[in-house]
């Protein structure tokens, strides 16, 4: 097999599976009727590429979940699709907590979420220190869960397994997590002094026949306060990181050169891979900078090598620049930030206008109560045209507050239904008492 027939395989994964225990909560009750649009409900969009079919809020006590979650929580501010954890056939989720507070303040958790076809969650499953069978110290502050992501079947029993962050130090680290079907820890492996303030399953770019990550570190100071990194990392058949063999990409390594700021913060929550988008050979990675540009925030399409996974070329794109035609704010937010932050999160969202190119899904949280964007792109990697959501706009008919944050964190779900609608989720919202909000949105390809 052709190793760019390995790599097709590797992104259908991504797109197809993206990303009754005592401590589970089962709830088999329908998502209320407000949610989700009834099939004669479509809202169709002569502009858009798309129709919009509806959505489904998850929060404490709505869409099905019914879990320990407190104010502050943080729930869903970085999730991914897993694939089919129970065997039910259904995709399920996993969502991160990082600021829950079970064995210490922030110690952070995480939900497996088992899901419905129509999108409501079935049961969920939660890992932390006191529950789910995880057996690991956290730190007050180790925000575990910051970043998740879904990596395939890394153990070969036929369950898939995710990876979930603990960025801050001294317990600065990356967990391998191997799931029972129900949802608890089976074991896992924890590889150390590791960075990762949001993660991104990219699919086996090095043909090694194991999901490969990306952890995003916009923290790093490499060249400049704040500019930000990511690290490209590879993982072997014990579930440990081959530190020899990890890309660092940032203003000093990584072949990026010239472009990066002082407080950009590069690397965002998440990146998307591409695929080769412009057919030379390389591998498109998607990757923000949101505090780019004085807060407005952009995003780099990188160009990397196929053997190297240095970068070769780059685009950036924001207001203004290589198609972008978005007005974006620089307001000084609630939280005291400034700026939309555009390109915060993002994800691959396959081809919904047909046209045979990958198409790019992002945010600006920021702005307003939140909004995304669905970006149509060239095969030189400007933007040809857009789409947004938002309370306003979009055909969902979002009901969104201000404070909210909508597409804080973007994932890939893709056909949940099995209608060959196209599902992907965002995160945002204050959620129940302060909780923390995910919304699944429903898409159909014109």
């Amino acid at each position: 097999m052709t190793k760019n027939v390995l790599f097709f395989c590797s992104l259908l994964f991504l797109f197809f599976n993206c990303s009754e225990d005592d401590n589970s909560t089962q709830n088999e009750e329908a998502v209320d009727e407000e949610e989700v649009l009834d099939d004669d409900e479509v809202v169709e969009d002569d502009d858009a590429s798309y129709s919009a079919e509806g959505f489904v809020t998850i929060e404490n006590g709505s869409g099905g979940l019914v879990a320990d979650l407190d104010a502050g929580d943080r729930f869903a501010r970085d999730h991914d699709a897993i694939g089919d954890v129970n065997g039910d056939g259904v995709i399920d989720y996993i969502i991160g907590a990082r600021s829950d507070d079970d064995g210490g303040v922030d110690a952070g958790a995480v939900y497996v979420l088992f899901m419905n076809l129509d999108g409501s969650v079935l049961s969920n499953q939660k890992i932390s220190m006191l529950e789910g069978g995880f057996n690991e110290t956290l730190n007050a502050g180790n925000f575990f869960g910051y970043g998740v992501a879904g990596i395939g079947d890394y153990d070969g029993d036929g369950i898939p397994d995710i990876a979930v962050s603990a960025p801050v130090p001294p317990n600065n680290s990356l967990y391998i997590i191997h799931l029972n079907e129900d949802g608890t820890v089976k074991e896992y492996v924890k590889n150390e002094s590791i960075i990762a303030q949001g993660l991104t399953a990219i699919g086996d770019i090095d043909n090694d026949g194991r999901i490969d990550l990306v952890a995003c570190d916009p923290g790093s100071n490499e060249g400049g306060s704040n500019r930000g990194a990511i690290e490209i990392l590879f993982l072997n058949e014990r579930s440990e990181v081959l530190n020899a063999r990890s890309v660092t990409i940032s203003s000093t390594q990584g072949g990026f050169g010239e472009g990066l700021e002082d407080q950009d913060q590069f690397g965002g929550r998440e990146t998307a891979i591409l695929g080769d988008i412009d057919n030379d050979g390389s591998i498109e990675l998607a990757v923000g900078a949101f505090m780019s540009d004085g807060g407005k925030g952009a995003i780099w399409i990188l160009s990397l090598d196929a053997e190297t996974f240095n970068v070769v070329s780059k685009t950036k794109i924001t207001e203004g620049l290589n198609g972008f035609t978005e007005t974006l704010d620089l307001e000084t937010n609630p939280n005291g930030t400034i700026g939309a932050q555009f390109g915060h999160a993002m994800c691959a969202a396959g081809d919904i206008d047909g046209d045979g190119i990958t198409d790019l899904i992002t945010g600006a949280n920021q702005q307003n109560e939140g909004n995304a964007y669905i970006l149509y792109l060239n095969s030189d990697k400007t933007v040809r045209s857009y789409d947004k959501i938002s309370a306003a706009e979009g055909g969902f008919d979002l009901v969104l507050d201000s404070g909210d944050r909508f597409a804080r964190s973007i994932s890939y779900v893709g056909d949940l239904k099995g209608d060959g609608s196209v599902a992907i989720n965002f995160g945002g919202g204050v959620g129940v008492g302060g909780t923390g909000s995910l919304y699944t949105l429903f898409f159909r390809p014109n």
